[in-house]
């Protein structure tokens, strides 16, 4: 694909009948026929820097790249590109099946709508929807507001310092604040010069992942148990299927894995040319994604399977060697072949003896089940996997620079729906080169991330984790697809076939929400937890699951509620605004859509 001179308006020569440019491709007007009109600025004009060329895509495989990293956005222990967190949990494997139907009946007709609309209309996600529709405005706003073995003591003690309650803060830890700007200073350089550093950055961060990951599988292939855990992954449990919660933990996840809702798509396709064919690319990108996620799932659950055989293993012969203390057997005389008889025997014989003997329950299913919240994916169960493995440094520092990839490419994006839109704003002087607009966004959000550096930062992570993405992406998803549902044709160029029309105009939408309906319902019915890492609880090593105290519900409100209530709100200002001010509002431009004409004859009738 010829490279295109930045976000070029539409309705230039390039699209002109007979036109190199103008080849035939789904997102392209019949021939004969223009594009339609657009009033609007010329975004190339307007939003260029003075004296800078607005930047685009090298080539169509960095378009591809970019969306189709393994990770999914924030928060990072989600950049296995399965939640594993919520996989572990739900007994053998029910993720998978759920996973996948909302894949395609929602993730894939989202994702061709950001890629339509922003590659159509040439702006980020903010001016966007304000051409849409001055009312959905708030859309905009809402994405750019828009994460005990030596393993675990090392993770919770040593690493995080952690506390034992989320009110207890603890101070700053000076460690994980040097760690937190490294980061971002990694991530500043990478995006300085927004998709013309991201593009080059991607090749790298995009492709290592995949190689890791093979690596990965094919070590643990040869590890014991690890068909165990794979089997655990793909089979399904029927009773587990009827849970509203696994299908919220779906959705959410495809929200994730496809990076949806959160502006940075609509920003990366506004950079294409209005001729790229932006459907071939959304069920193209779908499908690597999809499969990504099933591939890395293979390769997380195959190591999964080896910890949970050798914590099986360990079980067991703390049990065997409990016994043969107990009953003065001789060495060797129990083995993991006859303990189930030998423990039977005794049962019937020393029930009593037995019974003081406290033995632990081993179960196979159990240890694959068992799962942690927030990092501890990432950072205890795929490391303790690791120190259990032959030469377990090599294979340690292939998995984090993996997981480094993984976090960096995926706020690449994040970063784009950010920086992007506050140039769209213009609430900072436009005179500003984009380095500075990036760096702004780099340092606020250093600042505002200091709080997972406290001792209490990890069960912050796991309260931004539950809150700050589910509620408000479900429904910018839903405000996404009701503001250009009678626009589709206008977006795409021509007629939607029909599955595109019944996803985008039925399925999708309900979907929505009755997951928006059931999440409400499962958060008002549920007690609040979250788990605890105390030593002097009972329960110790395994984390304690306790309350959260009632002024985290403000929090919660923050996290989930403003950004929902920004879209009517918004919506609210504008209406408002028209009828009381009387003055028209230029702050905006919009296209001719049928939303758009509604508004319009509005203003008109009044």
């Amino acid at each position: 694909m010829a490279r295109v001179a930045g976000r070029s308006s539409p309705a230039g020569n390039d699209n002109k009948p007979g036109s190199p440019s103008a080849l035939r491709c789904a997102a392209c007007p019949p021939a004969g026929q223009g594009w339609p009109v657009i009033k609007r600025r010329q975004q190339a004009d307007s939003s260029s820097l003075p004296g800078s060329i607005s930047a685009a895509w090298d080539s169509r495989s960095a378009v591809c790249l970019s969306p189709t990293n393994p990770p999914s956005p924030p928060p990072l222990h989600r950049s296995l590109p399965l939640p594993s967190d919520h996989c572990l949990r739900l007994s053998r494997g029910a993720f998978m099946i759920p996973f996948l139907i909302l894949v395609v009946l929602e993730g894939i007709p989202l994702l061709h709508l950001e890629f339509a609309i922003g590659q159509r209309l040439r702006k980020g996600n903010v001016g966007v929807w304000r051409s849409i529709n001055p009312y959905m405005g708030g859309v905009g706003v809402v994405e750019e507001c828009a994460r005990s073995s030596s393993v675990d003591y090392f993770w919770y003690r040593e690493t995080l310092n952690t506390s034992t309650a989320i009110d207890e803060s603890g101070g700053l830890q000076w460690w994980m604040v040097l760690a937190l700007l490294s980061a971002w200073t990694v991530l500043y350089v990478c995006c300085i010069r927004g998709i013309e550093t991201t593009g080059k950055a991607v090749y790298i961060t995009s492709t290592l992942p995949y190689v890791v990951l093979t690596i990965f599988l094919i070590r643990g292939l040869t590890l014991k148990g690890s068909v165990d855990g794979i089997k655990f992954l793909f089979t399904p449990d029927v009773k587990e299927l009827m849970n509203p919660a696994t299908w919220l933990d779906a959705g959410a996840q495809v929200f994730y894995s496809f990076s949806l809702a959160f502006g940075g798509l609509i920003s990366f396709s506004s950079y294409n040319s209005v001729h790229n064919n932006c459907e071939q690319d959304a069920v193209l990108i779908a499908i690597i994604n999809g499969c990504t996620s099933v591939y890395s799932a293979t390769v997380i659950y195959s190591i999964i399977g080896f910890r949970a055989t050798q914590k099986y293993d360990d079980c067991i012969g703390d049990n065997i060697l409990k016994l043969i203390n107990a009953y003065n057997y001789p060495e060797n005389s129990i083995t993991e072949s006859n303990y189930n008889e030998v423990l039977i025997y005794l049962n019937q014989t020393t029930p009593d003896i037995l019974q003081g003997l406290q033995l632990q329950i081993c179960d196979i299913q159990t240890f694959l089940s068992q799962g942690v919240e927030g990092t501890g994916l990432a950072f205890i169960v795929f490391t303790e996997a690791i120190i259990k493995m032959p030469v377990s440094p090599l294979w340690a520092v292939l998995f984090f620079v993996m997981l480094f990839c993984l976090g960096l490419s995926t706020m690449f994006g994040n970063m784009e729906g950010v920086v992007v839109p506050l140039q769209d704003l213009k609430l900072l002087p436009q005179t500003w080169p984009k380095e500075v607009f990036c760096g702004l966004t780099c340092l606020i959000s250093f600042t505002l991330g200091l709080i997972f550096t406290m001792r209490s930062g990890n069960y912050w992570l796991a309260l931004f984790d539950n809150f700050a993405g589910s509620i408000p992406l479900l429904v910018i998803g839903l405000s996404e697809m009701i503001a250009v549902i009678y626009d589709i044709e206008f977006m795409i160029g021509h007629k939607p076939n029909i599955f595109w029309q019944v996803t985008w105009r039925f399925v999708s939408p309900v979907i929505m929400v009755i997951i928006l309906v059931f999440y409400f319902v499962t958060q008002i019915t549920n007690n609040l937890t979250y788990l605890v890492w105390d030593e002097e609880s009972a329960s110790f090593p395994i984390l304690e699951p306790r309350s959260f105290p009632p002024w985290i519900n403000v929090i919660i409100f923050i996290l989930a509620g403003f950004p929902s209530l920004a879209i009517p709100l918004v919506a609210l200002f504008k209406f408002i605004q028209k009828k009381c001010c009387k003055q028209k509002d230029n702050s905006y431009d919009t296209v001719d859509t049928i939303s758009a004409k509604i508004q319009m004859n509005d203003k008109m009738k009044f």
